[in-house]
């Protein structure tokens, strides 16, 4: 008991050396290596920390008998001990590890410093000693790692949250510039960016997520990075940055979602990056590509790009989470349905539209398939009988969510206008403005000037010759095409005529078989 009580205590340190002496004197031979000569090597009277440094060598459960040997702290006596006293008494320690190079003595010397700290709630204390640990020469920085990663794990501990502001500063401030803590920093800006944007303060929050490039850490676990990055976007996007939201969206790629995740893991050859666990609350691949989709369906309805949104939709629809269950695809196939109505006409847009109707999905909301067959069928459809069939449905659709925008049904009409006047381009090749106007219920001056807007967009090629009023769908023709053309005709000709001769010459040699007879 008398010696528990003496190990317990704050000796100095030259006391606890002497007893380190006795022990040398006594036993240090049974561990000294022989000589060249077979001979046991002659104890060293002097202070023999080189001796006990290859006693921690030779048998590790030694450096757990120098821990406790140098009292290290007593858990029982750190209510009653004086703060400071114990601090510092383990400041001596940690620097004897330390210049010694002992990796685990010296990481064990500045946790239980951060835990006495802690243990005594002494906040102040322990942003100063985190600083002061990391800041003394030649630290090392498997020390620096575990002194960081203990006190991340005092934040959720603190007692306000501007003892928590303070913390988390104090990290990041000892982690910058640290590779071997790039991805400890990286979450604690998250954490500080969480609280400033509880705070309300957006601008700030995603100041401090872009001041991260998480795409460069090759020891952050892939789907923790793309959470990050997300993060990112939808700070951006909460900011009205869009210029920015873009920029950080195209650093994922979206074929990293298309990964098989049920393949195994392969086992990092010697050499390579050992790659950290990602945390418990990361969300998985599928559950970040739904995240991811829908931050860019925000990003695209900012410019009314309704082409790009379909297909963001039609990505988060092959999640085979939201296929599998009939409650989560039927709304987001309205939503791909309504979005390929108001997309305009391209090669993308038809293609997306002929896919969608063979889905056999669609069947299920019969109106909709309605719809969509209407758009593929090539003939013109009434715009007044149209929209009171599906106004409801737009109203709804509208009214569910933030999909449809202000402008959507005034860009829906414009939509069915294009389709009408593709379908009077198919049919004819000349036509009067009046008649034009007439089957597509406006006045002559609308048909006119989406009859121009569709020419200047390229979609259409058309010709308007406004003092006969007609409009003529050719296409212009230069000298080559001309020339083809004139000759292709010429010789559909002569074989008309090479036919007909044929013909004539036939019936002559019939009739005259039939005057011989």
């Amino acid at each position: 008991m008398k010696i528990i009580a003496l190990l317990s205590s704050p000796l100095p340190l030259f006391l606890l050396f002497s007893i380190f002496s006795i022990i040398d004197d006594s036993f240090g031979d049974l561990f000294r290596p022989q000589s060249n000569h077979g001979t046991l090597s002659s104890p060293s009277r002097s202070f023999p920390f080189h001796s006990i440094r290859s006693w921690i060598e030779a048998i590790p459960d030694l450096s757990l008998f120098f821990f406790v040997a140098c009292g290290f702290y007593s858990y029982s006596n750190t209510s009653t001990a004086n703060l400071d006293a114990a601090i510092e008494q383990l400041l001596n320690v940690e620097k004897q590890m330390r210049l010694a190079g002992e990796v685990a003595g010296t990481r064990k010397a500045v946790t239980d410093i951060l835990q006495l700290c802690f243990e005594a709630r002494a906040w102040k204390t322990l942003n100063d000693q985190i600083v002061v640990l990391s800041k003394r020469r030649g630290q090392l920085k498997q020390a620096v790692t575990a002194m960081v990663q203990q006190a991340m794990q005092y934040i959720d501990e603190t007692p306000d949250i501007e003892t928590r502001i303070e913390l988390i500063k104090t990290l990041n401030s000892v982690s910058a510039g640290k590779i071997y803590v790039e991805i400890e920093r990286a979450r604690l800006i998250k954490k500080l960016a969480k609280i400033k944007e509880d705070q309300g303060l957006i601008a700030e929050a995603a100041d401090l997520m872009q001041e991260i490039a998480v795409e460069t850490f090759g020891a952050m676990a892939k789907t923790e990075k793309i959470a990050f990055i997300l993060e990112q976007v939808r700070l951006c996007l909460d900011r009205e940055d869009y210029v920015r939201a873009q920029i950080l969206s195209r650093k994922i790629s979206p074929r990293v979602f298309d990964a098989d995740t049920t393949k195994e893991k392969k086992k990092p050859k010697e050499g390579d990056n050992i790659v950290e666990e990602a945390p418990a609350d990361t969300p998985s691949l599928l559950e970040l590509k739904q995240i991811y989709y829908e931050l860019m369906i925000r990003y695209y309805s900012h410019n009314n790009d309704y082409l790009e949104i379909c297909r963001c939709y039609k990505s988060i629809y092959e999640i085979p989470s939201v296929k599998e269950n009939p409650a989560k695809w039927t709304p987001i196939l309205r939503k791909i349905c309504w979005y390929l109505v108001l997309a305009p006409h391209d090669p993308m847009q038809s293609s997306l539209l002929n896919s969608t109707l063979e889905d056999k999905n669609l069947s299920e909301i019969p109106n909709f398939k309605l719809l969509l067959k209407q758009l593929v069928t090539m003939e013109v459809i009434q715009w007044t009988t149209l929209w009171d069939t599906y106004k409801n449905d737009f109203e709804n659709e509208k009214a569910s969510g933030e999909s449809l925008g202000e402008k959507a049904a005034e860009d829906l009409k414009q939509r069915i206008i294009e389709h009408n006047i593709l379908v009077v381009s198919k049919y004819y090749a000349r036509i009067t403005l009046k008649r034009l106007a007439e089957l597509l219920c406006l006045s002559v001056q609308e048909a006119e000037k989406h009859l121009s807007d569709m020419v200047v967009s390229k979609a259409l090629v058309a010709k308007i010759d406004r003092p006969m009023g007609i409009v003529c769908f050719q296409t212009a023709k230069d000298s080559n095409d001309l020339l083809n053309s004139w000759a292709a005709n010429l010789e559909k000709l002569l074989d008309l005529v090479e036919k007909s001769c044929h013909q004539i010459h036939k019936e002559t040699m019939v009739h005259k078989a039939a005057l011989k007879v």
